[in-house]
């Protein structure tokens, strides 16, 4: 921990508020950490300092049926549309369900049976999909599916700062959402997520329990080169 300065600053109120922002990060992120109940450097080492909100995010299916608060899910929208975006387009939609509610049957019937397995305890069931063109020009969007993503992923750490499970899924009927959700021409279905709070693993299936844990990454120099593409990223 650094030393308090020796000569006195000054702070404005941006600095301040920075400050509270990221002691507030900080606070976040143990806690997500404590949630975990991994030791996180075993699946995933921080060889180069980034925060550790990134790589304590993860996917696990074990959920319990405690409601997601609503003021946590708003927050999670929130987040994702401050994504970066061509042309501010924002081309991300998001359609979801709760528990509950009339519409759950309809996404739960979307899912393929190995994820039926877990979700029934989730909380929420989310459609992502992404809107092809552009809205000032009807013109096609090159970077529709890549401004989602972005978008996505920007949701998917805020509901885990929030000490929420936030898990994508491509095991779901793409055509079925698009019909059964009444998803016109010119946006696609991109994928499907589980929003919850995280439960007692003992509940899954033996083989989902058993990789009910962070998962690793590929190391840096399979997935990045400076200047040509090279064998190593194959």
């Amino acid at each position: 921990m650094s030393s308090l300065p020796k000569k006195p600053v000054n702070i404005n109120f941006r600095q301040g508020e920075d400050m509270l922002v990221n002691s507030k990060i900080e606070q976040d992120s143990d806690s997500m950490m404590r949630n975990n109940k991994f030791d996180i450097d075993q699946y995933r080492p921080n060889k180069y300092g980034s925060h550790d909100i990134f790589r304590n995010r993860w996917s696990p299916r074990a959920m319990s049926d405690i409601p997601v608060d609503e003021n946590d899910l708003l927050a999670m929208f929130e987040a994702a549309h401050w994504a970066p975006s061509s042309y501010n387009n924002q081309p991300w939609r998001f359609l979801y369900a709760k528990k509950g509610t009339q519409e759950w049957d309809t996404y739960f019937n979307l899912l393929a049976e190995a994820n039926q397995v877990w979700c029934k305890n989730v909380s929420i069931l989310m459609v992502i999909i992404s809107k092809t063109t552009f809205d000032h020009n009807g013109k096609p969007m090159n970077t529709h599916a890549f401004d989602t993503g972005a978008a996505w992923g920007m949701l998917a750490l805020e509901g885990a700062r929030r000490g929420l499970v936030v898990h994508g899924m491509a095991g779901f009927d793409y055509k079925k959402a698009k019909e059964d959700l009444n998803i016109p021409d010119g946006f696609e279905v991109r994928a499907m997520a589980a929003i919850g709070n995280q439960g007692d693993p003992e509940t899954l299936p033996e083989k989902m329990r058993l990789v009910e844990k962070p998962s690793s990454r590929k190391d840096l120099t399979r997935l990045v080169s400076q200047g040509t593409f090279n064998s190593a990223l194959r």
